[in-house]
């Protein structure tokens, strides 16, 4: 049995394939246990990745990163096509997607603790007499002695944006609720 390229497999497990080779793709994997288990791992790693991208500020234009990622895909497989077959090297016990995949799995469990333990961003100087800062309970704003805070209580992650113009963004999810708070603190 002659089974697809992988970059066809990666194409159908993220369903970028047209219609018609998703069709003749789709009756293999139905057939085969090998490329099930690839194009499984390509969904998963899709998913992966999406669910990483909500972790991102909302400033990034992702339709037109997609757009653009998918159009460089196009071209390096048709570049691929144009050179011809390549000659494999024997495999080894480090090659495959097994290692690839664990590879990745480990890179993105370092990324998320070091997202997750970095310090919170400190105190901001808007102007000489007014400060805002973040403290271990929410935002605060200080003007001549007075103070005036945001509190995120029963919050155990809080995501903090600060702005190079003055502003101080703290998202957080209550986990009774399931509702996501956003305080937006600009100083002028």
């Amino acid at each position: 049995m002659k089974h697809p390229a992988i970059a066809d497999l990666a194409l159908y497990g993220s369903g970028d394939l047209g219609w018609l080779r998703r069709l003749v793709i789709g009756r293999h994997v139905r057939r085969c246990g090998t490329c099930l288990a690839e194009v499984d791992a390509f969904a998963s790693a899709g998913r992966q990745m999406r669910d990483a991208a909500l972790e991102f500020p909302e400033e990034l234009h992702w339709s037109r990163l997609a757009a653009e990622m998918k159009a460089n895909i196009r071209l390096a497989l048709a570049a691929g096509e144009i050179a011809g077959p390549v000659e494999e090297p024997p495999a080894s016990w480090l090659s495959g997607w097994r290692p690839a995949a664990a590879l990745a799995s480990f890179t993105l469990v370092i990324a998320s603790a070091w997202l997750l333990l970095r310090p919170l961003p400190q105190a901001t100087a808007i102007a000489q007499d007014l400060v805002l800062k973040t403290t271990a309970s929410g935002i605060q704003l200080e003007e001549n002695g007075r103070s005036l805070a945001l509190l995120h209580r029963d919050a155990e992650t809080v995501t903090l944006a600060v702005g190079a113009q003055g502003s101080l963004r703290a998202r957080y999810l209550d986990e009774e609720t399931g509702e996501v708070t956003i305080h937006h603190v600009y100083a002028e």
